[in-house]
């Protein structure tokens, strides 16, 4: 196997943009006054990627998968998101191996 400079240099350029990232947004918060519309929005952000995340899912397999993701969606807005995560995969195991 060869390692292709150009390769190599964009895995280390996307790395290098994932901590930026994250590393910054650590970094400028400390300088925002949290009031709670800003509190209610950055809490919204976790069940929006979740949401993000298992979308197409929902729409591009079947019935099992459909239902879980809406299953997921009603337990993130109540729920933390480990918790949301948990309850989405055990609903499309169940419902899988209830052959749906």
């Amino acid at each position: 196997m060869t390692l292709d400079l150009n390769t190599l240099i964009a895995i280390l350029a996307m790395a290098a943009a994932t901590v930026f990232t994250r590393v910054s947004g650590l970094v400028l918060i400390r300088y925002i006054e949290m009031d709670e519309r800003r509190r209610t929005a950055i809490e919204a952000i976790p069940p929006a990627v979740l949401m993000a995340v298992i979308a197409p899912t929902a729409f591009a397999v079947g019935w099992a998968e459909t239902l879980a993701c809406t299953v997921t969606a009603v337990a993130a807005r109540h729920l933390p998101m480990l918790a949301s995560v948990v309850i989405g995969v055990a609903t499309v195991a169940l419902l899988r191996a209830a052959g749906l």
